[in-house]
């Protein structure tokens, strides 16, 4: 009896511990201003690793899956789906309670070729591809209906400058393939969100190109509820100055803003007249891949600077953000290890190799909300 009223009150002990406001978890920290997201993989989705497992449902209210229901992942062939990834994905949220989203349904790459051809290998006409495209969506939105809470409807349509990206989707159906998509998302789940996501949207001229044209959905009677700002960042670039332009642009359009597919990348790039030359191997060069064997103290310094400084910036317009989601769970697996080089070592994420917390940097990150 004794020992049993001993162990009744250590687990309550451990679970009030857990679930204390002073707890430095992600999503405890920021439970006031916006969803803190990451994006998983297949292997984490359905892990047996504890640690994975509590590290996703502990530090996290919000999920996105970075390849699993991508177009060539989940409907690889005309007439097969492949929806393993999704329901065990949707599961994880369900079983965490987490905000999840779907990415994406619309993109120029990770497409398979025969989405643009018909049985001839020819190209479709707009209207062929049109019906196809609303035929993938209603397969795989109507699947997650409820289930998934938003989606990234159509993804990086637009140039630098502003103009439409000349993607297969483009050249075939022009700009009424992204009116499209979204009329059919909406059809298919009108309690999802429906966003357009693209990497530097923190550019002005890029920004104004697509915003424009979500503009002139909307004014269409087209659903757009979010423009999703990839937040792949350097130490150096972009400036705060443009990352808050951004936020204020999209939030004054009448758009919901949202941080998506957050990194902070610590290694150098090389140019592009570099990297034409390939016989440079910049994985093996200690000015490129400068931590192999480890980060110094003084590039994690700046590190925590960079995170700090950022989360300042969207605890600022907490009322215009909605969902910050870091893109992948730990440096390990980050994309940035192959970006824009393969094999290098990258830091960019707030979680390390073995999946153990950043702490000074996280300390840091706390800080601007306390």
């Amino acid at each position: 009896m004794i020992l049993k009223k001993v162990l009744t009150f250590a687990s309550l002990t451990l679970l009030f511990s857990a679930q204390s406001p002073d707890s430095e978890r992600l999503k405890d920290i920021f439970a006031d201003s916006f969803y803190i997201g990451v994006a998983v993989n297949a292997r984490q989705v359905n892990s047996s690793d504890e640690k994975v497992t509590s590290l996703i449902a502990n530090q996290f209210n919000s999920l996105s899956p970075e390849n699993g229901l991508k177009w060539e992942r989940v409907h690889p062939e005309l007439d097969r789906y492949d929806f393993k990834f999704g329901d065990e994905y949707v599961a994880l949220g369900q079983k965490i309670g987490a905000f999840t989203i779907g990415h994406c349904l619309v993109w120029h790459q990770q497409t398979p070729r025969w989405v643009f051809q018909d049985q001839n290998n020819e190209p479709l006409g707009k209207d062929a591809l049109i019906s196809r495209m609303e035929d993938h969506i209603e397969s795989v939105a109507g699947r997650y209906k409820g289930k998934i809470h938003g989606w990234d409807v159509v993804n990086e349509a637009f140039n630098e400058d502003g103009t439409f990206r000349e993607s297969n989707w483009y050249k075939i159906a022009g700009k009424d393939f992204m009116k499209a998509a979204f009329r059919k998302a909406s059809e298919v789940d009108p309690g999802a969100e429906l966003y357009y996501n693209d990497y530097n949207v923190w550019r002005a001229s890029k920004r104004k190109g697509i915003l424009d044209f979500a503009k002139e959905m909307k004014a269409e009677g087209i659903r757009v509820d979010a423009i999703g700002m990839q937040g792949h960042y350097q130490l150096d670039s972009p400036t705060l100055e443009e990352i808050e332009q951004g936020i204020i642009d999209i939030h004054e359009a009448g758009f919901k803003v949202m941080i998506t597919e957050l990194d902070v990348d610590v290694l150098p790039r090389p140019r592009r007249a570099e990297g034409a030359d390939l016989n440079m191997n910049f994985a093996n060069s200690d000015e490129y891949n400068p931590y192999r064997d480890g980060i110094t103290p003084e590039a994690e310094a700046k590190l925590a600077a960079r995170y700090a400084e950022i989360f300042a910036l969207y605890e600022k317009h907490k009322d215009k953000i909605t969902r910050v989601t870091f893109w992948g769970l730990g440096d390990g697996v980050s994309w940035l290890n192959n970006f824009p080089v393969r094999g290098r070592t990258n830091y960019p994420l707030l979680f390390d190799r073995n999946l153990e917390p950043k702490t000074e940097i996280i300390d840091k990150i706390a800080s601007v909300v306390k």
